[in-house]
């Protein structure tokens, strides 16, 4: 190892310590105010990342573990030794000292020649102590549903699914039908939801007109569609915005299943792109447009579901595998024209499992590509019609006559485009 390659590894170290280090130095409590009392700052951990990174070049010299081992238990008492004193003065908690183990550990990293994983590890760790405030005020967000839901999910999840075989076991049409892979969507699907669902309580609902139908569409353009569907009825509320909330929730949708396709299967994606994208940029366009309406001075509120709840999981997981089902004995039977029928029918009640449903079958060589893009677009066509009519025969007069122009455009966008009208 030559000399310009340790001094490398040992700047990496020191950056990565001047990192956590500065983020301790300038460290918030909950009142917002700096913390005088912390055990180490920027020089110490500038040094712990240092000392990480020579306890392994000692070790290594040596051809031995145990000078690594020393330093790790000298800091060890030493950072013992500071918890015991802070928590004597009733602050308790092991933040700053799990940051010191984790130092250490990226500097010794660092000479293993895991840059990479330790400047990840050094960023990570200082993003962490730096979000202590927000992370706490989502913690307060949640309820306790919501964390035995994830809990559920997470369990059915990491024991069902590798268990599950992963393959079918009967002829076409019943070919499609492999639980490994079915199981695979649903974690998916309520992979993204969640994210949203995130976001959500992160931001709250009342952050603005916007970022509310962004992160409706995240969660389910349908709710979203519905929530500002019940409000534009109640006295006082503009329609505009709330009309520009919808046609953006409707967009985000469109982007949704861009993101499904790409997981899935991305050859379908650079078959699909042109007509989803046609879709969401009419709506982003028109929700712009109506952007330059008056918009009232807080967000609307939104009730969103937690999307790990189990029983809505295997709803779905059913309901992906009957439309896969049905799809590929429309394709069998009928042709195309069958699948596309299938598609229009699905996306009445629900958008992702008929998208992923052709992509899959589109991975699996039972689909042309062309088939399987129309077929997804007919599906978000379905759907936005539906939502339309939801505005159309339950919304306010201003909200209807705010939303047909967006209506109408993202409509047509998407078709022509799809079927080169």
């Amino acid at each position: 190892m030559d000399g310009f390659s340790i001094f490398y590894r040992f700047g990496a170290a020191l950056f990565i310590g001047m990192l956590i280090g500065l983020q301790r130095e300038r460290s918030y409590d909950d009142a917002g105010k700096p913390e005088r009392n912390t055990a180490a700052g920027l020089r110490t951990f500038s040094l712990l990342g240092l000392a990480g990174c020579g306890g392994a070049y000692v070790s290594d010299l040596l051809h031995s573990p145990w000078p690594f081992v020393a330093l790790f238990l000298v800091l060890g008492m030493f950072t013992t030794a500071a918890y015991v004193f802070t928590a004597k003065t009733g602050e308790l908690g092991l933040t700053t000292e799990v940051a010191v183990v984790i130092t250490v550990l990226a500097g010794a990293l660092c000479y293993g020649n895991e840059l990479a994983l330790a400047v990840a590890l050094g960023v990570a760790t200082a993003a962490l102590l730096s979000f202590k405030i927000e992370l706490h005020g989502f913690v307060e967000r949640l309820k306790r549903e919501d964390i035995v839901a994830a809990l559920k999910f997470a369990l059915i999840t990491a024991i069902v699914l590798p268990v599950l075989p992963n393959r079918g076991f009967w002829g076409p049409p019943f070919d499609v039908v492999n639980p490994h892979k079915i199981w695979l969507m649903v974690v998916l699907i309520s992979g993204i939801g969640f994210s949203g669902y995130v976001l959500f309580k992160l931001v709250g609902p009342r952050r603005g007109i916007i970022l509310t139908g962004l992160l409706g569409g995240l969660v389910s353009s349908t709710a979203t569609t519905l929530s500002f569907v019940q409000r534009s009825k109640t006295a006082g509320h503009p329609a505009k915005p709330f009309a520009q909330a919808i046609v953006i929730s409707w967009a985000v949708m469109f982007v949704r299943m861009m993101v499904w396709t790409a997981v899935v299967h991305p050859p379908l994606l650079r078959q699909l792109w042109p007509a989803l994208s046609a879709g969401a940029l009419a709506g982003l366009a028109y929700g712009f447009f109506l952007h330059l309406a008056p918009r009232p001075k807080a967000g609307s509120e939104m009730e969103v579901k937690n999307p790990f709840e189990l029983r809505p999981a295997i709803t779905f997981g059913l309901v992906y595998a009957v439309i896969l089902l049905g799809a590929r004995a429309a394709k069998l039977y009928f042709g195309d024209m069958g699948v596309y029928v299938s598609s229009l029918a699905s996306g009445l009640a629900d958008v992702d499992a008929i998208t992923l449903s052709m992509t899959e079958m589109s991975r699996a060589g039972n689909l042309v590509l062309e088939v399987a893009e129309r077929a997804i677009v007919l599906a978000a066509v379905s759907n936005t019609a539906v939502k339309g009519a939801i505005v159309f025969a339950g919304g306010s007069k201003a909200l209807r006559r705010a939303l047909w122009p967006g209506f109408g455009l993202i409509l047509a966008a998407a078709v022509s485009v799809a079927f080169g009208f």
